[in-house]
């Protein structure tokens, strides 16, 4: 047991230095620092700098454009940044993440030398062919930081299956940098113990093979024996330098995604936000969906377009879910669920040979009927619920919206398109609401506009199952708590108090999501759900965290069934526990320089 020392995060940065001040340095540090005639004159506070930064965003033309003034920013003054993105969360998240990170993926090799400073340190390059110097990489990364800022939170992928968009390489590096700066928007993690890292083991995209400006190795990626190999020694290496470090593997290509998580879940303290993550995030908003749709949970009828690692994963807790909640045989959970690829519905007798991630969806009472698209699909499932994890633009057209209606005339139909980003999109919430008579509920992967009805002032907030709301608490639960393993369970337990955030407002709008603008309160109270269930499995390891949460005996016992509760002073102290940018130079530095 780690000793009972509560884990905290200070709001001033070990890595503050008085440069970071910036327009806001007093006349006696300038002094100080022989800077006297070499800045403006003028000493400003922080109001006036966050003034002007939006204004300097506002004023780039694009969405590229305010992703690569926001990562200078990042680079060069973190503080800054970060009261500039908490301050217009719900505006700045679709840039530094999905949509526009996608586009800055694609072309990250291109702006790279413009995103920071030439000094500037943001995550580790490991080529195929450097994974033998991988303890000499580490020690100079560690070289690069401020003591004292070893890492506790790293994001890391092949860049091999980017949001929707395919084999990036190398240039998928903008997704571990983007997921981290939400780990610090969302849930506060302090942003200099966070790390993003690429494999770079190559990539099987032409068009970044004959790129000149192409920043990655030019080389084919590797069979699965070396892919395997690589990443071994990549992890034994990050976990012996940073011990009890929580590692997000994100957008690795599907058997890659299930393989790594199958071995490493057990040995070390990792997660996959793209099986795990999406899954928990869309169980939260099916909860809230089933308590407004109108026909009963073991009702249900649940068609997925798309069956990668994201479609079965969720899929996955999808079932856990019913077992768990409402009691219903694993066998006839299963059976609630179809799923639709390239070739049509999945069966057991198609003639195909079935990927190992999907022969458990596989249907087997299908008799000779066989559907070859999503059209024969649904007159065939008839579905309460469809689900798009298929990356297909456009997919739930009109006439699949119009007979989701129809099928679901004294009910409300539950459309989730969740692919990202935009481009990929299964439908927008304006075609969702108008094709089904406004009666939709729905969630997406990317965000929509808020969509008015024509002759009302009935204006309707669309659900945005965006993985943001789950995976920062998350994070935020595993470096306080310690936890041995990420359990299904826990996942569950986040799932459920997601839900049970909420406000009566939202709730009474129909909504499945919290309002992004609440996620700081939303993650603390996920997070807390997180350590609380953490403790009752036996899985944390801080002492402290264990502590606090046996003393309310109610709710320490154990239980079979994750419910997402947790103590009012769980919620506290992880609330005091979350990083925060300082919001003037005295709570900076405390102390005069």
């Amino acid at each position: 047991m780690v000793t009972a020392v509560k884990t905290t995060s200070t709001p001033a940065s070990p890595a503050s230095k008085p440069q970071s001040m910036g327009t806001a340095m007093p006349y006696e540090t300038r002094t100080a620092l022989h800077l006297k005639g070499l800045v403006p004159s003028a000493v400003e506070n922080f109001a006036a700098q966050d003034a002007r930064a939006y204004e300097q965003l506002k004023n780039k033309g694009s969405d590229l454009e305010k992703y690569i003034f926001l990562s200078w920013l990042r680079n060069t003054n973190l503080n800054l940044f970060y009261r500039l993105v908490l301050s217009h969360l719900k505006e700045i998240a679709p840039i530094i993440y999905t949509p526009t990170v996608g586009q800055a993926c694609q072309e990250f090799s291109h702006i790279y030398p413009f995103l920071a400073p030439p000094s500037a340190v943001d995550g580790l390059y490991i080529p195929l062919n450097e994974v033998d110097s991988i303890d000499e990489i580490i020690e100079n990364y560690r070289a690069s930081i401020p003591e004292g800022c070893k890492p506790e939170t790293t994001v890391i992928t092949d860049g091999s299956r980017i949001l929707g968009l395919g084999d990036l390489g190398m240039n998928g590096m903008g997704i571990p940098v983007g997921k981290l700066q939400l780990y610090v928007a969302a849930a506060g993690l302090d942003p200099t113990r966070c790390l993003p890292i690429v494999l770079d083991f190559g990539t099987d995209n032409a068009k970044y093979l004959e790129d000149p400006l192409y920043l990655g190795i030019r080389q084919k990626r590797p069979d699965d024996k070396e892919f395997y190999a690589a990443t071994e020694k990549v992890l034994n290496g990050l976990t012996a330098a940073f011990p009890g470090i929580f590692i997000q593997f994100e957008d690795f290509n599907t058997p890659h995604a299930f393989g790594l998580l199958e071995q490493w879940r057990h040995r070390t303290l990792c997660f996959n936000d793209d099986i795990q993550g999406t899954g928990s995030v869309i169980l939260a908003g099916f909860i809230s969906a089933i308590k407004l749709a109108g026909i009963p949970a073991q009702d249900q009828r649940v068609l997925f377009v798309g069956a990668g690692s994201a479609g079965v994963g969720v899929a996955k807790q999808l079932v856990d879910y019913l077992i768990i909640e409402h009691n219903i045989p694993e066998k006839q959970a299963k059976a609630m669920f179809w799923f639709v690829d390239s070739r049509g519905i999945i069966t057991a007798n198609r003639g195909d040979t079935l990927a190992d991630h999907k022969v458990y969806f596989a249907r087997e009472d299908n008799g000779d009927t066989q559907c070859k698209d999503l059209d024969e699909a649904l007159e065939y499932v008839k579905p309460t619920a469809l689900i798009g994890l298929s990356t297909i633009y456009k997919a739930f057209n009109e006439k699949i919206l119009t007979r989701m209606n129809e099928i679901n005339s004294q009910a409300r139909p539950i459309i989730f398109p969740l692919s990202n980003p935009q481009t990929k999109a299964e439908c927008t919430f304006e075609e969702a609401m108008r094709f089904t008579n406004n009666r939709v509920l729905f969630a997406s992967g990317t965000a929509f506009p808020s969509y008015t009805i024509p002759g009302t002032d009935d204006t309707r907030v669309p659900g945005q199952g965006n993985n943001m709301y789950v995976f920062p608490p998350i994070g935020l639960g595993a470096k306080l708590a310690r936890p041995t393993k990420i359990t299904d369970s826990m996942i569950f337990a986040v799932s459920k108090a997601l839900s049970n955030t909420l406000s009566d407002e939202e709730i009474a709008r129909g909504e499945l999501y919290p309002r992004i603008e609440r996620i700081r309160e939303t993650s603390a109270q996920v997070a807390a759900a997180f350590i609380h269930q953490a403790v009752r499995e036996g899985t944390a390891q801080d002492q402290y965290w264990i502590d606090l949460v046996n003393a309310n005996p109610a709710l320490s016992a154990t239980s079979d069934t994750p419910d997402g509760t947790y103590s009012q002073a769980i919620l506290d102290e992880v609330k005091s526990s979350m990083w925060a940018p300082a919001e003037s130079v005295q709570q900076l530095f405390p102390t005069k320089l």
